[in-house]
């Protein structure tokens, strides 16, 4: 068997000063975008019970619908934003409502945007959405929802009713951006 080269050294692919400069370098890279879950106490508790509402829903296509909050979360940049979209839908499609997420100890803002992100159905949907725009979680788990919900790659089939809500949410997303 042959010896493979050794790996070259990050100095050698990174021409960086000290090992500090990358690290600083990398950290900085990494946090602009950061889709990777975020790990605390109050998001792990958030995992759980966003787990437990989900177990047994699929979505449109027949996926477990637990990975659309998780999808939303990992996109969320604090602890606050994360565990609002861990929580976004438990409310509205499980048997646990907003008290009872508000006496698990879940913090107060962020029952206060999940409060918003509850739609009750005999409001018009834009004006569901506008109410979003003057709180900061609920805005950016709403705009993260509403572009994951458009990708049309999740469903089996695209027809007339997917391009409807589609444009339903593009307009909701304008509404929530400004654009």
């Amino acid at each position: 068997m042959r010896a493979r080269p050794a790996p070259p050294y990050i100095s050698d692919i990174f021409p960086f000063p000290s090992r500090c400069a990358f690290a600083r370098t990398a950290g900085a890279f990494f946090k602009k975008g950061r889709e990777t879950m975020l790990y605390t106490p109050a998001t792990k508790k958030a995992m759980k019970l966003c787990f437990a509402a989900h177990k047994d829903q699929v979505d449109k296509s027949g996926v477990p619908y637990v990975f659309h909050p998780f999808h939303l979360a990992e996109q969320m940049q604090d602890e606050q934003t994360t565990v609002a979209a861990l929580l976004h839908d438990v409310a509205e499609d499980s048997g646990y409502t907003l008290e009872d997420l508000a006496a698990m100890g879940f913090d107060e803002a962020v029952i206060n945007a999940l409060r918003l992100l509850t739609h009750d159905k005999r409001v018009p949907y834009l004006e569901y959405v506008a109410r979003l725009r003057t709180d900061p979680i609920a805005r950016a788990v709403k705009l993260a929802d509403l572009r994951h919900n458009s990708d049309l790659s999740r469903l089996d089939a695209v027809d007339e009713k997917a391009l409807r809500r589609v444009e339903k949410y593009a307009e909701a997303i304008r509404l929530l951006t400004g654009e």
